[in-house]
């Protein structure tokens, strides 16, 4: 899966969580206030349900309270006595029944019933009255007396029988509790609430007593606003009170009475315990300020969050842009090219229908000299332009990648078997035309190195590897140019890899050898010096010329060392002949090291050597990178005592004006001007204007690559102070080189001025 793909996911995933984090925020803050407002609910509704519950239990105590009242006269050997069907006593009566329970017990009406239910005594109105007018009330208590007989079925609202639940505890007064019938209930009585209640008048202790039907007590006892306030004290209930309507007030609860016959009596209103309002009135207020807090709270956290993912989202998406693409010319870069060089690759069927990949390696040429001669700017700016330019030649499906530096990378798919050539010559169209840097005309070319798969490779590593091996290829073979890959090009660099890893070890266990090749002095015809070069003799592979295994030092970090190691052996051998002065080569990359000159102190005290009889040769390399640094350097090195040359000149880059800006003990001719000065005029031509110059400005001048004695003539005819080449001596090893001083016959060399005196090429040769 793509990283992008996987962003995307993750973007994905967290608008997901967000949003159930949300509706989980939501659903428990509901949820939570929804609980405490049921708390708060059922609080007051248990309290409510428990106030009615106790004022119903309140009501049937009330009922067993009025029968226990009428209890203690009515069971009672006495009574049955005293009242019979025959007489009546009145004045016992009304003390123990009339006066007695309306005083003692609060009865409003007390009647006496005989065994045929015929009122026989009555007592109202805190008077005895006529029996007769229980008849008034007969219609609405009949229901009681029914259920106190037994004998007729009672349509009045069952109760829980409070008072004879308290009677089975009695012993004495076990026979009155069998014979006795008791009944009690709350009904309308003359369109007033009333509590009714009848028992049957029995012995207490003689049963025997007791003949026929027994008498019966009737009570009748208003609910009145005492008998309502009685009734709140026991169960301390605030304002408890019986009205015709309910009554509407903050926290007053009110439900209708209804009698025991159906018949509603009014409204019970009290002020009811509300345990839950302060859950209800202040706590959820608070927990629903305090869930909606946390929802805004969270709202703002997930906005920003979301915000927070976006730029996170936005940075990852430049960051990953960043990680893929070059920030210079916005060009994929190599990390990039090689994954979709790994993709197109496994992707597509190379090799059916003629299918290939082809990878092209771009390097613009001589771009260091641009940056130190234009500067960086202008670099970054070719970079860019070049960019364009090959974007705008390429097809549309081509992978173009910027891998750093001045190289760039190419991938492209097709079935042309031409496919290279026509991708190479896209390339080298973007740089027919000049490039326009800060006002400057600048023709620009490129190395194009090509590899191909299948034919070359079927992986990245190997395609791109392979490209880079035809590019080193380009370059070696002059630049500007396209090069394809080829089995020998690897095989030189597994050559070249083979003999950086041998030149390693060689360096360490000191196999390689210093040889030493004279120079002749024009004037004397004696060896006044010895160039030091370089030798390695390798145990498998013989020979190895320095033109082979020199590059190789230098490009795998080893000519410093090599360079050091070389030095410091030509200072001490340099003690056998006190008489010569050695040369000894730098190379660019040991002329750039940061302590060359530190180097250079330390040998020269260490081996007790006078700087003044090395000659240091310096090759034009040197000269065309040269910066702040090469001149501080090149000039400690004379002010140290050593003597400079300038290696080669007349090759590469040579200009006259190093003659000028640098100051060189020494030129050394390039042994190409030597080798044709007897059949190229321009050849002799430019060494004698070289010689002319360099004499002119105070050096000495030196032929190297003289093999013949017309060459060693001619080069002393124009003026050269020494001479160097195998015509002399070939380079000899530093034992062999004291006995050659030693057999040594100098030359005469002709005297500037007689020309005519010169043999010819053939003579000489000859």
């Amino acid at each position: 899966m793509l990283l992008g793909d996987t962003t995307g996911l993750y973007e994905g995933d967290l608008r997901r969580l967000t949003k159930v984090i949300r509706a989980v925020i939501t659903f428990f803050g509901l949820l939570l206030l929804a609980v405490i407002a049921f708390a708060g609910w059922s609080a007051n509704q248990t309290a409510t349900d428990r106030e009615r519950t106790l004022l119903e239990n309140a009501l049937n105590q009330s009922i067993a309270n009025v029968l226990d009242g009428q209890k203690s006269v009515a069971w009672w050997d006495d009574a049955v006595l005293k009242i019979t069907d025959e007489s009546i006593d009145l004045e016992f009566t009304d003390a123990n029944f009339g006066i007695f329970l309306t005083e003692t017990y609060g009865h409003d009406e007390v009647y006496i019933l005989d065994g045929q239910d015929k009122p026989i005594y009555a007592y109202t109105d805190a008077q005895r009255t006529e029996p007769g007018i229980f008849e008034k009330r007969r219609g609405d208590v009949s229901p009681v007396i029914n259920e106190a007989r037994l004998s007729k079925i009672s349509n009045l609202k069952e109760r829980p029988d409070e008072f004879g639940q308290a009677q089975t505890n009695y012993r004495i007064l076990a026979g009155a509790v069998q014979r006795a019938r008791w009944a009690g209930h709350i009904i309308s009585v003359a369109g007033r609430p009333a509590v009714v209640t009848a028992i049957t008048i029995v012995p207490n202790v003689d049963m025997s007593v007791l003949t026929g039907t027994p008498k019966l007590l009737v009570s009748v006892i208003y609910i009145d606003e005492n008998f309502v306030s009685k009734i709140a004290r026991s169960l301390l209930l605030s304002r408890l009170t019986l009205t015709p309507e309910p009554v509407h007030a903050s926290g007053v609860l009110s439900q209708p009475f209804i009698g025991d016959d159906n018949v509603q009596l009014g409204y019970l209103s009290w002020v009811g315990r509300r345990p839950g309002h302060v859950l209800i009135t202040i706590i959820l207020p608070l927990v629903a300020c305090g869930v909606f807090a946390t929802g805004f709270l969270s709202n703002n956290m997930f906005r920003r969050l979301r915000r927070a993912s976006d730029e996170l989202t936005q940075r990852e998406a430049k960051a990953r842009h960043a990680s893929r693409h070059d920030a210079l010319s916005g060009l994929p870069n190599r990390q990039h090219m090689v994954d979709e060089v790994e993709a197109r690759l496994s992707a597509a069927d190379l090799g059916v229908r003629g299918l290939r990949a082809i990878a092209a390696y771009v390097d613009i040429d001589r771009f260091k000299d641009i940056n130190d001669t234009l500067g960086h700017e202008a670099g970054d700016k070719l970079i860019k332009s070049v960019a364009k330019r090959l974007t705008a030649r390429l097809r549309s499906d081509d992978f173009l990648a910027r891998f750093g530096g001045d190289e760039f990378a190419v991938l492209c798919l097709s079935t042309d078997p031409e496919a290279d050539q026509l991708l190479a010559q896209r390339i080298a169209s973007a740089f027919e035309e000049p490039f326009a840097l800060d006002g400057q005309i600048l023709q620009v070319t490129a190395s194009v190195g090509i590899s191909m798969a299948p034919e070359h490779g079927r992986s990245a590593d190997e395609l791109l590897r392979h490209a880079d091996i035809a590019l080193y290829e380009a370059k070696n073979l002059g630049r500007n140019r396209a090069v394809s890959f080829s089995a020998e090009m690897a095989q030189q660099v597994e050559t070249r890899r083979s003999i950086e890893v041998d030149l390693r070890t060689a360096i360490e266990r000191e196999e390689l050898a210093v040889h030493y090749q004279p120079i002749i002095s024009c004037r004397t015809g004696a060896i006044v010096g010895a160039e030091a070069l370089l030798r390695w003799n390798h145990p498998t592979r013989g020979p190895i010329s320095p033109g082979t295994f020199i590059p190789i030092a230098e490009t795998s970090g080893l000519m410093a060392s090599l360079g050091t190691w070389m030095i410091e052996r030509a200072m001490r051998d340099a003690k056998q002949w006190p008489q010569l002065e050695i040369a000894v080569n730098l190379s660019p990359v040991q002329f750039s090291q940061t302590d060359l000159e530190a180097v250079l102190r330390r040998l020269t005290a260490e081996h007790g050597v006078a700087p003044k009889r090395f000659v240091l040769e310096i090759t034009e390399g040197v000269l065309l990178e040269a910066t702040e640094h090469t001149k501080s350097v090149l000039n400690a090195i004379q002010a140290m005592g050593f003597r400079t040359a300038l290696d080669d000149f007349g090759t590469g880059y040579s200009s006259l004006a190093y003659l000028c800006n640098f100051k060189f003990d020494k030129i050394k001719i390039d042994r190409s001007f030597v080798t044709n000065v007897s059949n190229a005029l321009t050849s002799r031509t430019i060494v004698q204007s070289v010689v002319s110059l360099g004499r002119g400005l105070g050096m000495q001048i030196v032929a190297e690559g003289v093999e013949t004695e017309y060459e060693a003539l001619m080069m002393s005819h124009f003026g050269c102070t020494e001479l160097q080449g195998y015509y002399f001596s070939k380079p000899v090893e530093a034992s062999q080189l004291g006995p050659l001083i030693e057999q040594f016959e100098p030359r005469h060399m002709a005297p500037i001025g007689e020309p005519a005196m010169l043999p010819s090429p053939e003579s000489a040769t000859a």
